[in-house]
């Protein structure tokens, strides 16, 4: 068993839902006609930081849909921000946040490296799901869920330095020989760029009114059998993260998980918002006596070498402790 178990307090933020995929799995993505679209104002977001701030939280998680300027009406609704593009947006906001004292991280799809570039300064970690690297009927609809895209992005991210969180989605109509396969081409990116600090093995959850509704989750053993795969694939410095929200936590931590994601004291888990997080108590409980250890969204290698911008330096120093985790 591991000495310990990390996690993060962080604050979720889905900036817009709306989104160019259309997965057959997501009840996250919306359109601009429908009336649960939405592109939050910063006046919605603000308060949310600063609760946020005094609950405790070290990191704010950004999400968005990707690419939505290419959504017919999405510029129509970014227009009354006040900004010309999504990246000036969340730029923006990644700055609003620093002030209050949170540490952003971003998931906005796909990227290219410019716009890695703009954001990387005002980002402590960034994110995007790998999921598969198989070409899926339940992609069939999503530009952006081409295998060599994501791969591509994730590359960027290792030629800038951005400590990177990617993972796998199992259970979407993927074999294991594509589970394999895809450790693998994130172990390679990483041991090419050493950038991934943290790599989610997420259990597929199917939803009412999508096309995937009826199709099974993945069994206990399907995921321990992954998590036992990924611990030998994956160096050793990169982390195995699981969803205690989606899967009881303690049965992947036997098959080598050893991270717990970002947990929110005050705001929901918006792509699975049926399932609550657990609180720090429920938590402890959960992983059955092993220590618990709060970190940040940048993980203390990556505090050491000094992977992080002037703009982010005074505030992760005076949240991490001499070893790079919370400080306490």
């Amino acid at each position: 068993m591991p000495e310990f178990i990390t996690f993060c307090r962080n604050v979720f933020i889905p900036v817009t839902n709306i989104c160019r995929n259309e997965c057959g799995y997501c009840t996250f993505r919306r359109s601009p006609d429908d009336p649960k679209s939405r592109l939050m104002t910063k006046e919605e977001i603000i308060p949310l930081l600063t609760e946020g701030k005094k609950a405790g939280c070290t990191e704010v998680l950004f999400t968005f849909g990707e690419y939505a300027e290419e959504v017919p009406g999405y510029m129509e609704l970014l227009s009354g921000t006040g900004f010309s593009s999504t990246l000036e947006y969340v730029s923006d906001l990644c700055r609003t946040a620093i002030d209050i004292g949170l540490l952003p991280h971003t998931n906005a799809g796909v990227l290219n490296y410019t716009e890695l570039e703009a954001l990387r300064p005002l980002n402590a970690s960034m994110g995007l799901m790998l999921e598969t690297t198989a070409d899926l009927s339940a992609h069939a609809n999503s530009p952006g869920k081409k295998p060599a895209a994501r791969l591509k992005t994730m590359s960027y991210a290792g030629e800038l330095h951005i400590p990177f969180t990617t993972g796998m989605l199992i259970g979407i109509g993927e074999t294991l020989d594509d589970r394999i396969n895809s450790l693998q081409s994130i172990a390679e990116l990483h041991e090419k760029y050493g950038h991934i600090q943290e790599v989610i093995i997420q259990n597929f959850m199917p939803k009412k009114d999508t096309p995937m509704a009826d199709c099974p989750s993945p069994n206990d053993e399907e995921m321990m059998q992954t998590v036992l795969i990924a611990s030998e694939i994956l160096p050793q410095d990169v982390a195995i993260q699981v969803a205690p929200n989606l899967i009881d936590p303690y049965i992947l931590i036997q098959c080598g998980a050893r991270d717990l994601g970002g947990i929110s004291p005050t705001t929901i888990d918006w792509i699975n918002p049926e399932a609550n997080w657990p609180g720090i108590e429920k938590l402890r409980h959960m992983v059955r006596g092993i220590p618990l250890r709060e970190r940040l969204p940048i993980y203390p290698k990556y505090i050491k070498n000094g992977w992080y911008s002037d703009q982010l330096k005074d505030l992760i120093l005076s949240l991490s402790d001499e070893e790079g985790y919370r400080k306490v």
